[in-house]
């Protein structure tokens, strides 16, 4: 009688077991399902491929009702802006495009037309040349031998040269001065292939430099500005490549002379005098109370006769002019005098230029 009681018991015992097991079967059977059902699609089972990845996905960053921003990038240059009052120009300017920056904060002075709008740089192409050039020159007294190569598609181009000749070793402090005096597109190809490889991938770096400088609308083809209709910038990024240079010393040594000589070689014995395009046609003295100091011009049939150059009042208060679409050399020079002019108020807009031809070579 004991026995069948506690066999009994055993029986109950093993029955409340297996219905609490059912229950908790039950319960978690369902609970999955709850979860399943109520999970986002990205993180069920089949779409993770670990349970980490599943639950570090089902972990969600809570809302929020602002995007995030990014820290502003700080370029070099800061980029040209309107601060205050700028004097809209039209007749009193010939070229058919100016602007005038303040380069102490950076502020549009004066403008003709928009200085965002899209121009051919023609050969103020050579500032962007200049400075990535010395950013890879180690040595400025390092030698590269001058090819036909380099000179046979140049006078088939008509592009202008500095002279140097085929088997001619060239310095790099030549080649720049080369490049930046006299607009020579020999002394840029030059250049490039020194310090790049190819001229190709040495405008890829101009190009890179663009993209650091946090140019707006500029993109080069070549180092030497011969047209290309890919090729081509705005007056307030070219005046932000100049205003770069002007940061450094070489540079700014190299765009602010007037006369430099090659050294001597076989090919030229003499060395080869080189005169600057820009100073051949000013002295930089001619508007009062200020000293037009240095620049490049440049000229293509396409982009017209255009101007990039800087002054300096006597206390050292710099201003960059950048003229654009002139119909003759003396336009670019004359309207550069009168935007000076708008600083000094010494210089009448309505002086007249120069005849074509006349040249004021430095002595």
């Amino acid at each position: 009688m004991q026995k069948k009681r506690k066999q009994k018991a055993n029986v109950t015992r093993q029955g409340y077991v297996l219905l609490l097991i059912t229950l908790l079967t039950a319960m978690v059977v369902s609970l999955a399902c709850i979860i399943f059902l109520f999970m986002p699609a990205a993180v069920k089972p089949g779409n993770a491929d670990s349970i980490a990845e599943t639950v570090a996905l089902s972990v969600t960053e809570p809302e929020t009702t602002e995007p995030p921003t990014e820290p502003p990038t700080e370029y070099p240059v800061p980029y040209p802006e309107y601060n205050g009052d700028v004097m809209t120009l039209d007749s009193q300017i010939k070229c058919g495009k100016a602007l005038l920056i303040d380069c102490e904060d950076h502020s549009i002075v004066a403008e003709k037309g928009s200085p965002a709008e899209r121009i051919y740089p023609a050969s103020m192409t050579k500032l962007m040349t200049l400075i990535v050039a010395i950013e890879h020159i180690d040595d400025m007294d390092a030698t590269f031998t001058m090819t036909d190569e380099i000179l046979e598609p140049l006078y088939a181009a008509d592009a202008s040269r500095a002279g140097f000749q085929s088997g001619e070793e060239c310095t790099m402090r030549d080649l720049l001065y080369g490049a930046a005096l006299p607009s020579g597109a020999d002394a840029t190809v030059a250049l490039a292939t020194y310090t790049a490889g190819s001229e190709t991938a040495f405008v890829a770096w101009m190009n890179e430099k663009c993209t650091e400088l946090g140019l707006h609308d500029t993109h080069f083809v070549n180092s030497s500005g011969l047209h290309d209709p890919e090729h081509y910038s705005t007056m307030a990024d070219i005046a932000v490549i100049l205003d770069y240079c002007l940061q450094n010393e070489t540079c700014k040594e190299v765009i602010s002379t007037y006369t430099y000589t090659t050294r001597q070689t076989e090919q030229n014995p003499e060395g080869l005098t080189l005169y600057s395009t820009m100073f051949s046609r000013m002295y930089g003295d001619e508007v009062e109370g200020i000293s037009i100091l240095g620049g490049k011009t440049g000229f293509t049939d396409e982009a017209g006769h255009c101007l990039a150059c800087y002054a300096e009042t006597p206390d050292g208060h710099r201003y960059i002019a950048v003229t654009a679409k002139g119909e003759n050399r003396w336009h670019t020079v004359f309207d550069s005098f009168r935007l000076y002019g708008i600083i000094t108020g010494t210089y009448s807009m309505l002086e007249t230029e120069a005849t074509e031809g006349e040249t004021r070579l430095p002595q």
